[in-house]
């Protein structure tokens, strides 16, 4: 391989490692916040009060709410009990406490976890063929013949069978 061709890719490796820098440690932070969303880790508290449809059942207020695993606790009168708040049958009133991450964290993750109806769903292709071309590119920074060439494949084959291994357990 001709020298040019491999200052090519260091080049086109650099600028986009350059570019993707803030989206990387987006990923990497959310990443790692994304690890503890089963635990209540740096989350507060927040009172949420909205009116919804009136007379929803227990299943259509556990969707109009986004809780998973939603069950009413009793029920008096107009106003029914849940774990953390109240629904009001005849206002569609309903008033509860759930624990968010700081709005910044939040976003951060929303971005983490998008799917195709998100809006920009496109910079999460852009970003996944990116990280695509940096993990090909890297064979091509180097002669087939140096040393470090060699030293780099058996850590890509190491860093392989661990992600064998992890998919499988």
């Amino acid at each position: 391989m001709g020298r040019k061709s491999e200052n090519t890719f260091r080049e086109f490796h650099r600028y986009l490692g350059f570019f993707l820098a803030g989206i990387m440690a987006v990923y990497a932070i959310s990443g790692i916040v994304l690890t503890f969303r089963n635990t209540d880790y740096m989350k507060s508290e927040v009172q949420v009060i909205t009116t919804l449809e009136t007379n929803l059942n227990e299943e259509a207020l556990g969707t109009a709410l986004r809780k998973r695993g939603f069950k009413v606790d009793r029920t008096e009168g107009n106003v029914l009990y849940f774990d953390g708040g109240t629904y009001n049958l005849e206002t569609g009133e309903a008033s509860y406490t759930e624990k968010r991450l700081p709005k910044i964290l939040d976003n951060m993750n929303k971005l983490h976890k998008m799917h195709s109806g998100h809006p920009l769903f496109w910079l999460g292709i852009f970003f996944g063929i990116a990280l695509l071309f940096f993990a090909v590119s890297a064979f091509f920074m180097f002669r087939p013949s140096a040393p470090i060439y060699k030293k780099g494949l058996y850590f890509a084959v190491a860093g392989f069978l661990l992600t064998v291994v992890l998919l499988l357990v």
